[in-house]
C-alpha cells in the first residue's frame, strides 16, 4: 500500500476508530488505609491512576489530621481511573471485595473508626446496580459466616489527600511494608478468603 493510500485509509477509518475508543472511567473505593488500597489497585492491568483522598463526610476540604481524628464523617478512600477496555467495573468490584475485610463496621484491620470503614461510593446508577449485585452474590457465596457490612453509598465530593500520602508505598517502601505487616492486613485477608485472598 502506498503512503497516499495508507493516509487515505487512516482518514476514512478515523471516525470508526475514535467511536470505538472508550474513555477512561472512575471508581471510588474505601478499604481502610488508603496507602494499601492505592498500592493494591496500582497493580491491576487497566488501572491508569489512583488518588488517595477523603469522601463521605460533612466538613469541606478536610485535612488528614481532621479525618484521622474522627468526627468529620469522611472515609479514607481511593479514586481509581481505569480503562474499561482492559478492566471492567465489575472486575474491580471483585478485586475490591477480596482486598478488604467486609465484616467489620467502622474498622479495617488494625485501624479503627468510621474513617476506616469499607465502602463503595458509586458515581452513577449502573455502578450502584453492579455494586449491589456483587454484594448480594458475595453474601450468597462467601467463605466466612459473618455478615457483610460494607457500605454502598452515592459519591459526593472527593477531596484529594495531601501530597505526601500519594504513592506512599513507593516513596516510603520500608515504612509501608512495616505498617502493612504489623497491621495484619494480608494475614486477615488469607483467613477470610483462603486461596482467593490477597491484594489485587
Amino acid at each position: 500500500m502506498s503512503r497516499a493510500a495508507l493516509v487515505l485509509f487512516l482518514l476514512l477509518m478515523l471516525p470508526t476508530m475514535l467511536s470505538a475508543r472508550q474513555e477512561p472511567e472512575t471508581a471510588i473505593f474505601a478499604g481502610g488505609c488508603f496507602w494499601c488500597v492505592e498500592a493494591d489497585f496500582d497493580k491491576v492491568p487497566g488501572v491508569l491512576d489512583t488518588l488517595s483522598g477523603y469522601i463521605g463526610g460533612e466538613r469541606p476540604d478536610p485535612t488528614y489530621e481532621e479525618v484521622s481524628a474522627g468526627g468529620t464523617g469522611h472515609a479514607e478512600a481511593v479514586r481509581i481511573t481505569y480503562d474499561p477496555a482492559q478492566v471492567s467495573y465489575a472486575q474491580l468490584l471483585d478485586l475490591f471485595w477480596r482486598s478488604i475485610d467486609p465484616t467489620t463496621p467502622d474498622r479495617q484491620f488494625c485501624d479503627r473508626g468510621s474513617q476506616y470503614r469499607s465502602a463503595i461510593f458509586y458515581l452513577n446508577e449502573e455502578q450502584r446496580r453492579l455494586a449491589e449485585v456483587s454484594r448480594a452474590a458475595l453474601e450468597a457465596d462467601k467463605p466466612f459466616p459473618e455478615p457483610i457490612v460494607t457500605e454502598i453509598s452515592p459519591a459526593d465530593t472527593f477531596y484529594p489527600a495531601e501530597v505526601y500520602h500519594q504513592d506512599y508505598y513507593r516513596k516510603n517502601p520500608i515504612r509501608y511494608r512495616f505498617y502493612r505487616f504489623n497491621c495484619g492486613r494480608d494475614q486477615r485477608l488469607e483467613a477470610l478468603w483462603g486461596e482467593e485472598s490477597g491484594s489485587p
